[in-house]
């Protein structure tokens, strides 16, 4: 009985730890104002498509989903948080939220947009299919000005100096997906997505 006691102590705790650190990241986003907007969209799908190493992806993906912008940051407790929309073969097919939390030494803030492309129907059912996450090996494709590297778990490889060609020989599926990211503002020290974890809402017809 003792250890029943404890387990479900610790398990109240848990989800409690959960809550909170949730209220934080929301509360974070609401600071940022990153409320994606319907233009927000069509500009962020723009400016990736103005990228050499992502036109491929918009040729040959069966879909993709758009977070015109993530909020990331925080100084003990931190994490991410954005809307999305899904787009299948061109179509709007639904929303997703993108939400991330962490705990430990954080500093500074970042602002960025991300793009993840389904290289198949399969991928495509594997992300809308309810909750989706990305394990801890996930990593994604920085580009833009202030960072043109490969960002993985553990943050950047590389730093501005790398280069479109950087960008360009990383560009490649992982696993039926394909993610880009790009930096809006603040000091992006790092643009992991491994732990990022989506929620899909089909477009009602």
């Amino acid at each position: 009985m003792k250890s029943v006691r404890l387990l479900s102590c610790h398990e109240g705790k848990r989800k409690s730890l959960q809550a909170s650190l949730l209220l934080v990241v929301m509360m974070f986003a609401s600071s940022l104002s990153i409320a994606a907007q319907a233009d927000d969209y069509s500009k962020t799908i723009q400016l990736y498509k103005q990228e050499e190493s992502v036109q491929p992806f918009f040729k040959n993906a069966y879909g993709y989903a758009v977070f015109p912008g993530i909020g990331k940051g925080g100084l003990v407790v931190g994490g991410s948080y954005g809307n999305g929309r899904v787009y299948q073969r061109g179509k709007i097919a639904g929303t997703a939220s993108l939400l991330e939390l962490s705990l430990g030494l954080q500093a500074g803030g970042e602002s960025f947009s991300e793009i993840i492309f389904f290289e198949n129907k399969a991928a495509y059912d594997n992300f809308t299919s309810g909750n989706f996450a990305f394990d801890a090996e996930a990593s994604s494709i920085a580009i833009g000005a202030g960072v043109q590297a490969k960002a993985g778990s553990q943050g950047t490889t590389a730093g501005a100096s790398a280069g479109q060609n950087m960008a360009q020989a990383e560009a490649k599926y992982s696993k039926g997906m394909a993610v880009f990211v790009k930096q809006k503002g603040g000091l992006m020290l790092e643009a992991s997505i491994g732990g990022q974890k989506f929620k899909f809402t089909p477009k009602k017809k």
